[in-house]
């Protein structure tokens, strides 16, 4: 039987298996993978035959500060709602685009960015990386159209109610196509 010898890269595989099973590295090493991948993949607008349509609603958040209201959704105002959460290896990876995505749109697009962690988490979380982002913390049952069983789930709802995108898995938000769609919604 003939002796196989180790190449390089043998090496180079054998250290990336063992610094994912460290938990340390396995998340950011999953955070850069994801990376990668919304680095070239932008979320998908729906086929016009299969948007779904939101009865208008009055989503019941808290934010970080603990101060409850109701976001409208379908109401007159485009909306951008991310489920999301800190321990998610491709939520962190798009985070900085939709915060990119938040500071152009804002003012003029309802952003609800939803998780089931603690207040006190969240708070480290977003002031360690640094994100001003409108985050919550939902107060009543996810509507049935908008229940997905993976994170993150990102959705873009027209003023009517409409679903132009539903994006599960992390995606490149501050894309020129998403901006294009954003400004064409806007516009109506």
């Amino acid at each position: 039987m003939k002796k196989r010898k180790f190449k390089i890269s043998d090496i180079i595989f054998v250290g990336f298996i063992i610094l994912l099973l460290i938990p340390q590295t396995r998340t950011p090493i999953q955070v850069a993978v994801n990376k990668l991948k919304v680095a070239v993949w932008s979320p998908s607008l729906e086929d016009a035959n299969d948007q779904d349509q939101v009865a208008p609603f009055q989503y019941a958040v808290t934010d970080l500060q603990g101060a409850s209201r109701n976001v409208a959704v379908g109401e007159g105002k485009v909306t951008f709602i991310s489920y999301w959460a800190t321990w998610c290896p491709p939520c962190i990876a798009e985070l900085p685009g939709i915060q990119q995505l938040y500071d152009a749109y804002g003012d003029r697009v309802n952003f609800l960015l939803l998780t089931q962690e603690t207040p006190e988490k969240v708070e480290r979380f977003v002031r360690k990386k640094g994100y001003e982002l409108p985050i919550y913390f939902p107060q009543m049952q996810t509507p049935a159209i908008l229940q997905e069983n993976s994170i993150p789930t990102n959705y873009v709802i027209d003023a009517q109610g409409t679903i132009i995108i539903k994006e599960t898995g992390a995606a490149d938000w501050n894309s020129s196509k998403v901006r294009n769609l954003l400004n064409e919604l806007l516009a109506k």
